[in-house]
């Protein structure tokens, strides 16, 4: 199927939101139709991922369209914003024709002048050539990012083979996925064709003599087509009965993906113990004191999970899964996700080299992080690139947990509520803080005894304090 190229440049296309986004959902629009707006004028508010993003205007003008409603999922690439054109110049030619030459009446052979429209280019304002853009396109050949194109290769996909969906028939990553999955044209490809061989050209020169040929082995009986699955039916309820209809939008739907993801990709295992922390706490309210500074337990547990992380046998702990390349890619540095509950739902924020932070400075990055993701402020690349995550169930209630790996990590931390209990020292009891810990890992990377000798350190180290204070990497 062709698609028609724009040619309108009046037309403002959701642009690049960020590396690896495709899609945003439209919030809120901050214009309406028949409005003038300036430049950097704010057009629509977005959501990405976990982060909201605002969209200026590119250019000075009047609101003639706005595509898209409140909710709905606007891809990068497809208009956003509709501008009234400039009567003056849509009237004038955009060049103007060489005259006619001599001997040539009425300019029979004059050039044409150039169109008044061009091709929208797919940038925010103005025109980017096709090395620029990151585009190219020879005659008979789609016109796509390299990031599509390589996704096209990894699945074994005739790029130019795609019908493009995009501005001016950009062939998208929907458009190879779709192919890939027999939705739309575009065979496989094979990169290192191998040219047939005549009959002839197999003749050898040896004097063994040639095999008898083989007699064809019977074919293997065709399998059975899978039947798709039966629709499952709709829920009902009583008539009458109250209830409300929330969509998965926005981070909560993001959230879905990913634990589903997470789900479908890892093998999780649990091992679950409890740390006697009564040290600890002596130790957090002194350093408190000195400080000046409101001192949790959870900068310690993150000092403890570096320090363990640290450790050659426990390196593997600290990886993260490339399975499109079946590879495990394991980390130097500790780049500590920290589960963070907001009014829009779990978020991840990040501290980065954490290993090489003390207990104050993992303390005020913490704080720092967890306060711009309840405020909607954190920055995007504040929220990517952890190697490991601890969730602090515990500030709230409970004591274990099973916690969902935050894919393509291998591990995660859930750290319970410590309370008072019967704990034993030298053959002696007394009554103490015990803190419950979780850990849950990807058992295709970790082995059960490695987890659960990573989770005896841990315990070990808050059970003896002291250590913890400094960064676990000099």
């Amino acid at each position: 199927m062709a698609h028609q190229k724009s040619a309108d440049p009046n037309v403002f296309i959701l642009p690049d939101l960020g590396e690896g986004v495709h899609e945003a959902e439209l919030i809120k629009w901050r214009v309406q139709v028949g409005q003038t707006v300036a430049e950097h004028d704010i057009l629509a508010e977005m959501e990405t991922d976990k982060a909201l993003v605002r969209s200026p205007s590119p250019r000075a003008g009047t609101i003639k369209e706005l595509h898209g409603v409140e909710g709905e999922i606007q891809h990068v690439g497809n208009p956003l914003v509709t501008y009234v054109g400039d009567a003056a110049s849509e009237s004038k030619p955009a060049a103007s024709a060489k005259p006619a030459s001599s001997g040539h009446a009425n300019g029979a052979h004059a050039e044409p002048a150039e169109p008044a429209h061009r091709e929208d280019a797919g940038t925010v304002v103005g025109k980017m050539s096709g090395e620029l853009a990151g585009m190219s396109a020879a005659p008979g050949k789609a016109l796509a990012t390299p990031a599509v194109r390589r996704l096209a290769r990894d699945l074994n996909i005739d790029i130019d083979r795609v019908s493009g969906s995009g501005i001016g028939g950009r062939v998208t990553e929907k458009d190879v996925r779709a192919a890939a999955s027999g939705g739309a044209s575009g065979g496989p490809r094979c990169d290192m064709a191998q040219p047939s061989i005549p009959a002839a050209a197999t003749t050898t020169t040896s004097r063994t003599p040639a095999p008898a040929p083989r007699t064809p082995a019977p074919a293997a009986p065709a399998r059975a087509a899978t039947p798709a699955p039966a629709p499952r039916p709709a829920v009902t309820f009583a008539p009458g009965e109250a209830v409300t209809r929330i969509p998965f939008r926005g981070v909560r739907r993001t959230i879905a993906n990913r634990l589903r993801e997470s789900v479908n990709q890892a093998v999780h295992f649990n091992v679950m113990d409890e740390a006697d922390v009564s040290a600890l706490d002596t130790l957090r309210k002194k350093l408190a004191a000195a400080s000046g500074e409101k001192v949790s337990f959870l900068p310690f547990v993150c000092s403890a999970v570096c320090r363990t992380l640290s450790m050659d046998q426990f390196r593997v702990l600290n990886s993260t899964t490339d399975d499109a390349n079946e590879e495990i890619i394991q980390h130097r540095a500790i780049h500590m996700g920290i589960a963070t509950d907001t009014d829009n739902g779990l978020m991840v924020p990040v501290v980065r080299d954490c290993d090489a932070l003390g207990v104050l400075e993992i303390g005020r990055h913490v704080n720092q992080i967890a306060s711009s993701a309840r405020d909607r402020s954190i920055p995007r690349d504040q929220l990517m690139g952890s190697t490991f995550t601890i969730s602090n169930v515990g500030s709230y209630a409970g004591r274990f947990a099973t916690p969902i790996i935050n894919y393509p990590e291998v591990g995660i931390l859930a750290v319970g509520r410590t309370r008072e209990g019967v704990v034993v020292r030298n053959g002696g009891m007394f009554v103490g803080k015990l803190m419950p810990l979780s850990l849950a890992c990807d058992h295709r990377v970790v082995d059960g005894a490695t987890a659960a000798l990573a989770l005896a350190e841990i315990v070990r180290l808050l059970q003896d304090p002291e250590a913890l204070l400094a960064p676990a990497r000099g």
